[in-house]
């Protein structure tokens, strides 16, 4: 990750002050292990913007280096001017990050005054009043070499990983939605419209280019033996790992050819009558490795789930609000067959056969990546597609490490959310489906920064 520094001025303020902030953000930006473009010290006076000219002169930098940088710190060292900052940074086109000094007790003389507590609303006012969205984060003013600095910086590199990686991403539909659950529908032009493309692809055809595949294939033996490692595939039979190799070549080969940076997949019933295996274990396995894949065909699940794997650098999970756990009101069993990454589960899990398939349909199921759930700090999210809004949640509870009875099937675990009866009830009346997605860390304030400032989302609240 990359940031591009900017520098404001304002002539008669101490500019020497300019000379120590620029060293100072440079060691502080790469002390996080961070990267950064700087604009030269002499192409303006201090190498810090003020007048117009010089904002478009720094406006221009920045367009050459357009694509190499993810976010800019806005500095200000002392009370710059709001003029040279909007010129410069109206169309950066990524997350601001508003950044301004503290003054120090015995420092307050005119030499050394600063005033950037007093500037930094200034330059908010201005940046509200064009429009361009920006970060502030508390404190109000922070040294860039501070403990509460580098907090800020982590946070807002994850603010700009999600703005950047969720304006613009391919997610591929893989199959019709399930004729019984409407509650997955959704509006693929309300997603275009946030700069979610969608590609959607016929299950038969997946179908013809599973069976066209050779046992002996080099991909599909290389995948086979992926998956061998991946879990604990040991009581599957020899031709469903193959079936289930050749499943995840194809998905693969979808995704390179379509630039897909998410998939959500039709997994019953056609694959278990058809092909014979459930393609949960699949699934689990492209979440770990870094793709978001939702399972039921649920295009908005797959879109939370990509914004939580942005803000975590983590795989999330698509999970059923499936089971109350007893007599706890703030407490539930959050659950899915077996397409929860392993990076999230307490355990290496089990493949076996999915038992809901298999009470009817013998042999059909074979797929499911069994286990619980691992316990973490978890934030969690959907959304819904409606009138041209994308309208979308975002809460924190923990999983703990409670025990689930052995007999209960699939990938589980229990979750406690403050307040959990009555957020039930804001999802319930909000019309928000029966799933939810999760990941490791809370990072509700760093997806609502992303979804409300920069993404337009219409952003709701079940926290009271």
């Amino acid at each position: 990750m990359r940031f591009a520094l900017y520098f404001g001025n304002r002539g008669f303020m101490p500019a020497e002050l300019i000379e120590g902030a620029r060293e100072d953000m440079v060691k502080a930006v790469t002390d996080a292990g961070y990267e950064y473009l700087i604009m030269d010290k002499d192409a303006t006076r201090y190498g810090a913007v003020e007048t117009r000219d010089e904002g478009r002169l720094y406006a221009r930098w920045l367009k050459s280096h357009e694509g190499e940088y993810d976010g800019v710190i806005l500095c200000q060292p002392i009370f710059i001017d709001e003029n040279g900052a909007i010129t410069a940074l109206q169309d950066a086109g990524v997350p601001i990050l508003m950044q301004a000094y503290p003054d120090e007790i015995g420092k307050m003389d005119f030499a050394h005054r600063r005033d950037a507590f007093c500037g930094k609303f200034s330059v908010t006012d201005v940046f509200e009043q064009y429009q361009v969205p920006y970060t502030v984060m508390a404190p109000h003013v922070v040294h860039p070499l501070s403990p509460a600095f580098a907090r800020n910086l982590h946070d807002f590199a994850a603010v700009c990983r999600v703005v950047n990686g969720m304006k613009r991403f391919n997610i591929g539909c893989i199959g019709a939605r399930t004729t019984a659950f409407k509650t997955v529908r959704f509006d693929e032009i309300t997603l275009q419209r946030h700069g979610i493309n969608v590609e959607c692809f016929d299950l038969s055809e997946l179908f013809e280019l599973v069976r066209a595949k050779d046992d002996q294939d080099s991909a599909v033996l290389a995948k086979k033996e992926r998956l061998e490692n991946y879990t604990d595939f040991s009581k599957v039979p020899e031709e469903k790992k193959l079936m289930l190799a050749k499943i995840s070549v194809v998905i693969d080969e979808y995704i390179e050819t379509y630039h897909l940076d998410a998939i959500a997949l039709r997994c019953w019933n056609e694959m278990e009558t058809y092909l014979r295996v459930c393609p949960c274990v699949l699934l689990s396995e492209l979440n770990d490795r870094g793709i978001t894949a939702s399972c039921e065909i649920d295009m908005c699940s797959a879109v939370t789930m990509r914004a939580l794997q942005l803000a975590t650098e983590g795989p999330a999970a698509c999970l059923d609000w499936n089971n109350n756990y007893g007599d706890d009101p703030d407490k539930v069993i959050l659950f899915h067959c077996g397409s929860t990454a392993q990076k999230l589960m307490a355990a290496r899990g089990t493949v076996g056969s999915h038992k809901m398939f298999d009470k009817d349909d013998p042999g059909s199921g074979w797929g499911v990546n069994e286990g619980r759930i691992g316990a973490f700090p978890m934030t969690f999210s959907n959304c819904k597609t409606e009138n041209g809004k994308l309208t979308i949640y975002v809460s924190e509870g923990e999983f703990t490490d409670d025990e689930i009875e052995d007999g209960y099937f699939g990938c589980g675990g229990v979750a406690r959310i403050p307040d959990l009866q009555n957020k039930l009830l804001r999802l319930a009346r909000g019309g928000f489906k029966h799933h939810t997605t999760v990941a490791n860390g809370h990072v509700k304030w760093i997806l609502e920064e992303a979804f409300r400032y920069y993404l337009g989302y219409d952003l709701v609240s079940i926290d009271g």
